[in-house]
């Protein structure tokens, strides 16, 4: 079967021997999320036809204003993975904490867990900017008939056994990886099915985009404002262009495509990064190393960190692995700042 007809059902399908635990559920599970992601998608483009826009008047864990579309996409998920047998526990960045599958739902006996970020950069809604979903999939650590615990979800990002990211924009994507590759599936609006439209994504080793809010600039650790000045001189192929959409999906998936870095560094006003370790950074990460290129702290691989908390907050380096490096580079200048 030709790529340009292969769906994304019959890729799953075709890669199952892939797959570590090849027992069906992990097939089952990524189909779970195409199907939440096709609900949310519909959603996000009529959002400014019905009362979806605009902020709830509530705060989530993080301390953000929830968007009514964070609400609701994070019902979608939740409802679609609870509701299917798959999942023995799911972890969002909108919930306080992990939510453990009922015995009645078969969850004491599944063997996988779910980490989602159910909508990233939803405040760009509004304004019709492209948003959203990050997920992140661990085989348990407990034993499998007991109730899920917080160590089967506090794993380091190299036991990921999935993880991709669905792109909402001008065309919806889903994009993902099993340890095998990235490649990434376009939804036929008119049909509602995901077709194989980028098969083995890959960074390029250099790039000329460098994605951060240098509104922020002022409170960055001297090392990325070095690496700034280093991006802006006009010697060899710089100065680079900078380009910042303020959703972490977008800005990824354009600079695995084109080439380019992504920083979000610790600053005086996150003194400890302010992406999510477990919700964004781990599944990017696991994606950009499949995909040729590199994730870390600005110090250190970002898939050997031990998590401590859901919540827990890093910075990150990501894209690819020669802009990384440089990055790297000028930050080892300034080693007492690896302890945020």
């Amino acid at each position: 079967m030709s790529q340009k007809h292969t769906t994304l059902g019959e890729f799953i399908i075709d890669n199952q021997k892939h797959f570590q635990y090849s027992s069906g559920e992990l097939s089952r599970l990524i189909n779970s999320i195409r199907l939440a992601a096709k609900v949310v998608n519909h959603e996000v483009n009529k959002a400014g036809l019905v009362d979806i826009l605009g902020a709830v008047g509530e705060t989530n864990i993080q301390g953000e204003d929830q968007q009514k579309l964070d609400v609701y996409a994070n019902d979608i998920f939740m409802q679609t993975l609870t509701n299917r047998q798959i999942v023995c526990g799911v972890a969002s960045e909108e919930e306080d904490d992990f939510v453990a599958i009922e015995s009645n739902n078969g969850g004491h006996n599944n063997k996988y867990v779910v980490l989602i970020d159910p909508l990233d950069g939803s405040s760009n809604v509004d304004v019709n900017v492209s948003v959203g979903t990050i997920f992140s999939i661990y085989h348990r650590v407990t034993p499998i008939g007991t109730p899920v615990q917080l160590e089967d979800f506090l794993q380091e990002g190299t036991k990921q056994v999935a993880a991709g990211y669905v792109v909402y924009g001008t065309s919806t994507m889903l994009v993902y990886t099993t340890g095998h590759g990235v490649n990434g599936f376009t939804l036929n609006p008119a049909i509602g099915t995901f077709y194989l439209s980028h098969p083995n994504m890959s960074f390029p080793d250099d790039g000329n985009i460098y994605s951060i809010n240098e509104g922020n600039y002022v409170h960055f650790p001297q090392g990325v404002k070095d690496y700034l000045k280093f991006c802006q001189e006009e010697v060899d192929n710089r100065p680079y262009t900078s380009r910042y959409i303020g959703s972490l999906v977008s800005d990824f998936h354009r600079n695995m495509i084109k080439g380019g870095v992504y920083l979000y560094p610790t600053s005086s006003k996150a003194p400890k990064g302010k992406l999510r370790l477990l919700y964004e950074c781990n599944p990017m990460a696991f994606l950009a190393e499949q995909a040729n290129g590199v994730a870390t702290d600005g110090y250190k691989r970002i898939m050997e960190i031990k998590p401590t908390e859901l919540h827990q907050r890093v910075p990150f380096f990501c894209g690819s692995k020669n802009m990384v490096a440089d990055a790297e580079g000028f930050m080892a200048m300034y080693p007492e700042d690896a302890n945020y």
